[in-house]
């Protein structure tokens, strides 16, 4: 069974159909009782085809090219580099609108 102790971050995907699923994903605890970070991962997860969800009850294959959004929470300030926007704030939601 997995563990829920421990940090953990929440991921949202935004599919191209309109429609959302958010999974919450638990750092694992290291050899040396520290925590893996999943910061490190995501430029790495970002060049794979399909991201792969383990869950209790079954395993979720997730095709990146359905995928036009993924949220996390909380947020990453350790994530940086030219193709990151830092300090920003958003203004206004993202609205669709309906023709």
């Amino acid at each position: 069974m997995y563990s829920q102790e421990g940090t953990y971050s929440q991921l949202t995907f935004h599919y191209i159909d309109g429609q959302t699923e958010s999974f919450n994903v638990y750092a694992p605890l290291e050899s040396d009782g520290t925590q893996q970070t999943t910061q490190l991962e995501i430029r790495h997860l970002f060049r794979k085809d399909w991201w792969i969800v383990h869950l209790p009850e079954q395993t979720v294959f997730i095709n990146v090219d359905k995928v036009i959004k993924v949220e996390m929470k909380p947020p990453i300030p350790e994530l940086q580099g030219e193709d990151v926007f830092a300090n920003a704030e958003r203004v206004t939601a993202l609205t669709r609108s309906r023709g």
